[in-house]
């Protein structure tokens, strides 16, 4: 089964300081039919205006993913960890037994954009971990390159669940396969750009769900950068 979605579909809000895309329920959006998919709960598109972000607030047994693409996200944490997430890097905090956290945009006339992503995990209750790595511009250059993935997978950001997390950068002729094992469900979601995902033509912000699957197929890029989600049914 293969299932478009476009980009005018997600839920939006605006708070003034915050614009946001859901993909999926979230805060005030909800939508019965989008409640995740597979162990993939969330995807929103964020944008935080200057000097302004979000306050101390708490998660608990969750696998949160930031993938930053302007600008610069500051991260703080009850672990003790003070961090700048800049555009190219990507964070990977499990929540576990609970964290609280603040998120920021400290800059004085940039937008940060990032998205934020939440894995449903595998693992109740675990001690909170953080972890972030940066990647170059030419990871992902016409090919999936693998940002997260379970834990003991080397190269990759460590997740407590049944899911791998790829980023490909695809224009012109460049093209990438990933195959798929039975049963599994999959989420492509297009950062930027346009691309076809089997056959089918996907726009900034669109996403294909994809069910038991062989295989997903991307080719014919336009400045594309896209996200491809592996996922336990």
């Amino acid at each position: 089964m293969i299932y478009a979605r476009k980009s005018s579909d997600r839920g939006y809000a605006d708070h003034g300081w915050l614009q946001s895309f859901h993909s999926f329920s979230f805060a005030g959006y909800y939508d019965q039919r989008y409640m995740g998919w597979g162990n993939l709960r969330v995807i929103n598109e964020d944008r935080i205006a200057p000097r302004k972000g979000f306050g101390r607030h708490g998660h608990r047994d969750m696998e949160i993913i930031s993938v930053v693409l302007a600008g610069n996200l500051a991260h703080q944490d009850s672990m003790g960890n003070v961090e700048g997430i800049p555009a190219g890097s990507v964070q990977r905090m499990s929540a576990g037994s609970g964290v609280q956290h603040s998120e920021f945009n400290h800059a004085p006339d940039q937008i940060t954009h990032f998205f934020q992503i939440w894995i449903e995990p595998d693992a109740m209750g675990i001690a909170p971990q953080y972890e972030q790595k940066t990647f170059s511009d030419a990871d992902g250059d016409g090919a999936l390159f693998l940002l997260a993935a379970p834990v003991g997978q080397s190269g990759a950001l460590a997740l407590h669940a049944d899911a791998r997390l790829y980023r490909g950068r695809f224009d012109g002729t460049q093209s990438a396969q990933l195959a798929l094992a039975a049963q599994r469900k999959a989420y492509v979601h297009v950062m930027q750009g346009a691309i076809e995902v089997n056959g089918v033509a996907l726009a900034t912000g669109d996403a294909l769900l994809l069910d038991n699957e062989p295989l997903i197929h991307l080719d014919k890029g336009q400045a594309a950068d896209v996200l491809v989600f592996d996922l336990s049914p």
